[in-house]
Formats: C-alpha cells, sequence, structure tokens
C-alpha cells in the first residue's frame, strides 16, 4: 500500500481519503482540493490499484492492517479524519473495528456490510469470463458511465483498470461482499457520519443503518437522489460541506 499526498505538510492535521474499488488517489482529488489549505490530505492506494497494482489485493482486513501500520510509522498513530467511499469505506469500517482510537472524525460512503454470500462466489468465474474486457477502452467507459465518473476521471480511470490483475480483482470482489460488521466497531471513539444514496440498492442503505446502530457517536444521512459513489465523485463540495458541518458540530457542543 502506498500513500500519495495532496499536502503532506507536517504542521497540519492528517485526513485520509480511502477511494472506491477499481479507482486511485485521482478519484478523490476533487475533496482534497477543497481541503489542502487546512489539512494534510493523505490518499492511501490501496493493493491491486494505481500504482499499487503490483501488490496483489487480498483481503480488506490485510489492507486494514497495513494501513493501520502506516499510520504508525508516518503519523504518530492517530490520524484528525478517516474518510472512505465502497471499498474504501469498508477498510475504513475495518481499521476502526481493529483500532477504535486511531482517528477523531470518520466518515464512511456506501460501505456494504450486509454479508452477500451467493455474490462471492459467482465473483471467480465472472471475472474469468470478463477480464479481457478490461482492457478494452469502450468496456471502461461503459462502467465509468455506471459509476456516474465524472469525464474528466475517465482516462486515469481506463488506464489503472487495464492494469489490475485478475487475482486482485477476484479477491476484492469476494472480500467486498462477504465483509462482516465486526462487533469491535461498538468501541470506536470518532464522531462518524455514515452516508448512503437514496439510489443505492437496499443492501447499502441496509448497511448504513446497521453502521449508524453500532457506532456510539455516529449521525446516519440518506442523501436524496444520489446513487452510489456521486456524493464525493460528482459533488465534492457539498461533501466537504458534510465534514466541516460534523466537525463544527463538535465543536460547538463542546
Amino acid at each position: 500500500m502506498l500513500l500519495h499526498a495532496f499536502n503532506d505538510a507536517p504542521d497540519k492535521p492528517v485526513i485520509l481519503l480511502l477511494h472506491g474499488g477499481g479507482l486511485s488517489w485521482w478519484s478523490v482529488q476533487g475533496v482534497a482540493s477543497y481541503m489542502t489549505d487546512e489539512f494534510r490530505v493523505i490518499a492511501p492506494i490501496i493493493d491491486g490499484h494505481g500504482e499499487s497494482a503490483d501488490e496483489t489485493f487480498e483481503t480488506i482486513e490485510v489492507c486494514a492492517s497495513k494501513l493501520i501500520r502506516l499510520v504508525d510509522e508516518r503519523f504518530g498513530g492517530k490520524v484528525y479524519a478517516l474518510c472512505g467511499l465502497s471499498l474504501g469505506a469498508q477498510i475504513a469500517v475495518e481499521v476502526l473495528s481493529q483500532r477504535p482510537d486511531i482517528a477523531r472524525y470518520a466518515v464512511i460512503e456506501s460501505a456494504l456490510v450486509v454479508r452477500m454470500p451467493l455474490l462471492g462466489a459467482l465473483v471467480a468465474p465472472t471475472y474469468h469470463m470478463m477480464y479481457g474486457l478490461i482492457k478494452k477502452r469502450w468496456f471502461s467507459n461503459f462502467q465509468a458511465r455506471a459509476l456516474k465518473l465524472p469525464e474528466e476521471l475517465f482516462e486515469p480511470y481506463w488506464l489503472d483498470t487495464a492494469r489490475m490483475k485478475k487475482q486482485s480483482l477476484i479477491n476484492l470482489g469476494r472480500s467486498n461482499a462477504d465483509y462482516p460488521l465486526k462487533p469491535q466497531i461498538a468501541a470506536v471513539t470518532a464522531k462518524t457520519l455514515v452516508l448512503a444514496g437514496e439510489k443505492e440498492p437496499g443492501c447499502m442503505r441496509r448497511s448504513a443503518q446497521l453502521l449508524h446502530a453500532a457506532i456510539p457517536k455516529s449521525k446516519l444521512m440518506i442523501m436524496k437522489d444520489v446513487g452510489h459513489g456521486e456524493l464525493s465523485l460528482c459533488c465534492p463540495s457539498r461533501y466537504v460541506e458534510l465534514l466541516h458541518e460534523v466537525f463544527l458540530e463538535e465543536t460547538t457542543n463542546l
């Protein structure tokens, strides 16, 4: 796992932005652009993605353990905020489960924690059949449209998707579909904002509700007219506004 720094100023509080599956650091640059004046903004590059493509993705748990080690080595064991989208949100949830006091704030956007074993069982045969397609520009364009990626993100999406290893994709799909919410999440001390889109599948909204119920200091927001990943990817200014509202809310309540 590598770290991409948007602003690596050591005197500013650290915010980690974890990208979604099939994406990389470039997908969070919209959010980062609104935060670099105030924060030390770092984007972990998840195993199997982007510049970390040569490092095979194993499981969400393994990635979380690696990120915790990096936080210990680079940032003194704690960060100001931990934010994640989709796969990145699942990793953030696991990081918080393994180290409940690692962050002062957390933002969990579209994290699947409802286990779907049947879907996980279909991952390997599906990727074996379709792996060759990910190197095709037209197929990547189809996927990008389905993900609602902004047009300016298509080129890096296509280039990075084309170099993902088949085993990383298989492991990622299995881990994503069968990730369980751990009881240790109840010990989280971070003020947590749990987000899901109104247009997302029911399992995503149900996951958000489960997370909200399990995390003591959490706030749940189901975003109207928003699909999977659309908030941080397509509306970064609104996403950052919500973050600041959570930060301000706790300060005001002290």
